[in-house]
């Protein structure tokens, strides 16, 4: 039963994933679209935990690799994995671990921790890890200096702290909700 369930929440978080793909991006000079779908990176880690949470991103890149237009845009293929923002999608997968990680060592209980705590995870791991790897592709793809990439990146913050807040909002609704849920401090198999 639990490994269903497990399945049930990596698809559920997949298909999140190109939901949020469906809302169109705005394109940049940078090469790099603005989407909302780091959000679903924060809402994957910070519900679901590091392991389920990483699994649903590689799904998901998974699929798109093969093609499916899930990205914002109608984007999808193997050639999105060449493109300026090829760090920041191979970023999700770790940005979502990272942020089940943060989400699972930091306090629970009361919904007002649990949004705390989530837009700190949101911070660290949907913001700064996708951030520093978005920058290491830049360099490595688009040919920026370290001070350009770091410029380029910074466009996005002021909107990604946006996203924090809302998956904090998110998980303050559920924690209200459904007080049961663990906030990926449960260890299914």
């Amino acid at each position: 039963m639990q490994r269903t369930h497990s399945l049930a929440l990596v698809s559920l978080f997949g298909a999140l994933m190109a939901v949020l793909g469906l809302i169109p991006k705005i394109d940049l000079p940078l090469g790099v679209p603005i989407t909302l779908q780091t959000l679903g990176v924060m809402l994957a880690g910070c519900l679901l935990g590091p392991r389920l949470a990483a699994q649903a991103l590689l799904l998901f890149l998974a699929a798109v690799a093969l093609g499916l237009p899930l990205l914002s845009g109608g984007r999808g293929g193997f050639g999105v994995f060449m493109a300026p923002s090829a760090g920041y999608l191979l970023a999700w997968p770790v940005g979502a671990f990272v942020t089940g990680l943060v989400m699972r060592a930091l306090p629970g209980g009361t919904p007002a921790r649990v949004a705390g705590s989530a837009f700190i995870a949101s911070a660290l791991g949907g913001l700064l890890v996708v951030h520093v790897f978005g920058v290491i592709g830049l360099m490595g793809i688009a040919g920026m200096s370290l001070p350009q990439a770091l410029l380029g990146t910074s466009i996005f913050v002021p909107g990604d702290l946006i996203k924090c807040a809302l998956c904090a909002a998110v998980c303050h609704t559920v924690a209200r909700g459904l007080p049961e849920w663990q906030f990926g401090k449960q260890r299914l198999q």
